[in-house]
């Protein structure tokens, strides 16, 4: 039977679900990371200065649920060893961090303002976070509502 957690608690949720991969600390700097282009666990370290009992932890689980995937590499003289690569999952989380990003800048910046700005890689026009209907049309956020899908565990009144 497969483990429970207290996320899961009350039935079938796709945030609970996902904290289980991406809500311990780090995992999503290492995400961001690997965006940027980190492969190595080094360059995970040096980044993050995170301690490297952590690290592992987090590559491994991000591995595990097929955000990263291990490639191995050789440096001139040196054993093998894994680099960690983006999948096709992994920048799926690009709109996550986006979004997380944009209400850090929003809530939580200082008077010096942002410390980043997301842009266009070929146009470097401003990017921003969305939520777009089936139409491509923008949806305020007090629109969108919740509704039970063929997974859901309760029963919509």
């Amino acid at each position: 039977m497969a483990e429970r957690n207290s996320l899961e608690a009350g039935g079938a949720c796709s945030i609970a679900r996902s904290l289980t991969v991406l809500g311990r600390r780090w995992t999503l700097l290492v995400v961001r990371e690997a965006l940027r282009g980190s492969t190595k666990f080094g360059e995970f370290q040096d980044a993050l200065g995170i301690s490297t009992d952590v690290l592992a932890q987090r590559l491994e689980s991000l591995v595990d649920a097929g955000v990263l995937e291990k490639r191995p590499y050789r440096d001139k003289g040196a054993r093998e060893r894994q680099a960690y690569h983006v999948t096709e999952a992994g920048l799926e989380l690009v709109p996550v961090l986006a979004a997380l990003m944009s209400w850090g800048d929003k809530h939580l910046a200082g008077d010096e303002g942002p410390p980043a700005f997301m842009r266009h890689r070929q146009t470097n026009q401003p990017v921003r976070v969305a939520i777009i209907d089936a139409d491509d049309r923008p949806v305020a956020p007090e629109d969108v509502v919740t509704v039970a899908g063929p997974g859901s565990s309760f029963i919509d009144p």
